[in-house]
């Protein structure tokens, strides 16, 4: 045999016994955490509910986070919305008040965006009664949301089954209307809505459409849950729990722009225009600028601020933000808990090697290396937080599963979540588990032996 036979032989040789002595120190290691198997339980809590902690919380609020960003982009990134708000009352000394109140937003206003923003693409005005609306027996409390025909278009809400109302329709005022989809339930429990009629005030409407489920209000500070509907400025948009939509005529037609509210003693007429108004601009980097000239037009026009503006692309850019700082959060609640059980490793490695410091003794006697104790060790450690770390992710990705099974809240479990946190969890085995190791092989084998 050649020299090099020799030497490929005796690497192989070598790599063969580096193998077994490996899987001797693994079984030695997962054998002396069996005999303990309570007290090895107890120590990898602490990493499954680090672990377990970390995902769960991440899914859920990943989900809460693309829920609201999407109720968001639902809107229409490309749309500005002017929202008509009635101003603080001004306080007077006499009980008797008898005033006619205008306020918000008009059909000028949106002339002057359109006339000074040719990067305007289309406007939909609208307005909002607050009313019950009746079906024979039947009574749902209800905005009437007298609007144009291109309103689904541009807020990204449509119609799930029949049609919306036509531009003939809306110059001719018919009574017509597209029903929210929770009305349909309310008023329809048996007969399909569509060909129903369905009674506002003294005015019959016939059904010619349903929309499809929509749940985001937004409001200037940002998303909450619940029936999309304006923010409350007197008998304009009250958010009501459901919305009527009819032609804007029809509505000017049945209940004017002036409305009165009777109170004991006195009386409030509110003369409103427009309750609402979307504006979509043509290209998405020109909706910031947009926005502020309307805000500016809109202050050079109005002696109060009686308006809002809002913008779903900041909005979206806010709750992106929002994930990012809740991610932060979480990372740092994830740190404080691995911390914790990585010490709680610690103590119990600590106390492993004082118990077993004869046996030391003993294997350093026959010949094993301060390397073997150390590899003994930190193997022991890393099964621990390897163990604990599975049992997390697996109860990690668990958790979610059975969260939206019954509350209904839309949870997602990333891929880089699992992955993290698990690794986090062996580096934690690592770095906890060095101390105890270097210990346990810096001991002097003469005295390891005498101890009792």
């Amino acid at each position: 045999m050649t020299s090099s036979g020799k030497s490929q032989s005796m690497r192989a040789l070598k790599k063969a016994f580096g193998l077994s002595r490996m899987k001797l120190t693994i079984k030695l290691g997962m054998k002396s955490l069996w005999l303990h198997r309570l007290r090895s339980l107890l120590t990898v809590l602490g990493i499954v509910f680090g672990v377990c902690s970390v995902i769960a919380m991440l899914a859920i609020g990943e989900g809460a986070s693309y829920e609201a960003q999407e109720q968001i982009r639902r809107l229409g990134s490309n749309n500005v919305i002017i929202r008509s708000v009635k101003p603080p009352e001004e306080k007077t000394s006499t009980s008797q008040r008898t005033w006619l109140l205008e306020y918000g937003i008009t059909y000028k206003d949106l002339e002057r965006i359109r006339a000074t923003l040719p990067l305007v693409e289309i406007l939909v005005p609208a307005r909002i009664m607050r009313k019950d609306v009746w079906n024979g027996g039947r009574r749902i409390d209800c905005d009437i949301y007298g609007t144009v025909p291109w309103y689904p278009e541009v807020n990204n809400h449509h119609v799930a089954r029949g049609r919306f109302f036509t531009e003939m329709e809306m110059n001719d005022g018919t009574n017509v209307a597209v029903l929210d989809a929770g009305i349909e339930t309310a008023l329809f429990p048996i007969d399909p809505a569509i060909g129903g009629t369905v009674r506002a005030g003294s005015q019959y409407y016939r059904v010619i459409g349903v929309m499809e489920p929509k749940s985001a209000r937004i409001t200037s500070n940002g998303v909450d849950s619940g029936t999309t509907a304006p923010a409350k400025s007197g008998n304009g948009p009250s958010g009501a729990p459901y919305r009527m939509y009819v032609p804007l005529n029809a509505a000017r037609k049945q209940f004017g722009e002036t409305l009165v509210n009777q109170q004991s003693g006195s009386f409030e007429a509110t003369r409103v225009e427009l309750h609402e108004a979307t504006v979509k601009v043509a290209r998405l980097a020109d909706v910031i600028d947009a926005a502020r000239v309307i805000g500016d037009l809109l202050a050079a026009n109005h002696r109060k601020v009686d308006y809002e503006v809002v913008v779903p692309l900041e909005l979206l850019r806010q709750a992106e933000r929002t994930k990012r700082i809740f991610n932060i959060v979480l990372g740092a609640i994830a740190a404080i808990s691995l911390l914790v059980g990585g010490i709680g490793i610690m103590n119990i490695m600590l106390a492993s090697v004082t118990e077993r410091t004869r046996e030391i003794g003993i294997r350093r006697a026959l010949g094993a290396k301060r390397r073997d104790i150390i590899v003994q060790f930190l193997i022991e450690t890393v099964l621990l937080a390897g163990v604990g770390g599975a049992i997390g992710v697996t109860l990690g990705i668990a958790i979610p599963i059975v969260i939206t099974w019954f509350a209904g809240m839309k949870t997602i479990v990333t891929l880089w979540s699992p992955l993290i946190a698990f690794s986090i969890s062996a580096m934690v085995g690592v770095i906890f588990g060095i101390y105890p190791a270097l210990r346990a092989a810096n001991m002097d084998p003469v005295e390891a032996l005498r101890h009792e």
